[in-house]
């Protein structure tokens, strides 16, 4: 099991913005609940050697006009889908591990992140041969002119209006859109 005290500061960070944060639809709001009752196990939730499921951070991210997403082809489950990835030791809050997996994931240099979620989303996967991830999701706005470079992550990374995603799409990723344009414009405007 990891050092605890590793994924302190990350957890104590997830746990306020959590418990803070006003949910965008009804799903992510219970999605929320979830996610704050797996953080009472302690900063042992947010390493991917937690059995019952651990934190992850993603981010939709967006052009400076809004008119435009970027998304990854997943290299091993062949989806379209948001950049994001697992807390690491090092990340101290959830914007930051959401910011680190973008700038890691796009090869964009000059991302910034709107630190309040955008959706909480909570799905199954393969890790530890079988788990959850309680994925926190941000927007991200990538500087004007900004050129995407393919990680080893991911298959392909394109460009997409909102309006038309790619396909296959993966589970979760359109609910993105909506709340991630208004972060934009909340931006914008303020």
């Amino acid at each position: 099991m990891p050092d605890t005290e590793t994924y302190a500061d990350l957890h104590a960070d997830a746990t306020a913005v959590l418990s803070r944060w006003a949910a965008t639809s009804p799903a992510a709001a219970a999605n929320r609940d979830r996610t704050l009752a797996l953080l009472a196990a302690g900063p042992v939730a947010m390493s991917r050697a937690h059995r019952a499921g651990h934190l992850t951070a993603s981010a939709l991210v967006l052009d400076a006009t809004g008119a435009r997403v970027l998304l990854c082809l997943h290299g091993r489950f062949r989806k379209w889908v948001q950049l994001g990835g697992h807390c690491e030791p090092g990340d101290r809050t959830l914007a930051a591990a959401a910011l680190r997996e973008a700038t890691e994931e796009s090869g964009i240099a000059g991302l910034v992140i709107d630190p309040e979620p955008i959706d909480v989303d909570i799905h199954p996967v393969a890790c530890q041969g079988g788990s959850l991830h309680y994925d926190v999701r941000f927007a991200v706005l990538a500087p004007a002119g900004a050129t995407e470079r393919v990680s080893a992550e991911s298959e392909a990374l394109g460009w997409f209006p909102p309006d038309r995603l790619p396909e296959p799409l993966a589970d979760g990723t359109v609910q993105l859109v909506a709340p991630g344009l208004a972060a934009l414009a909340r931006r914008a405007a303020g």
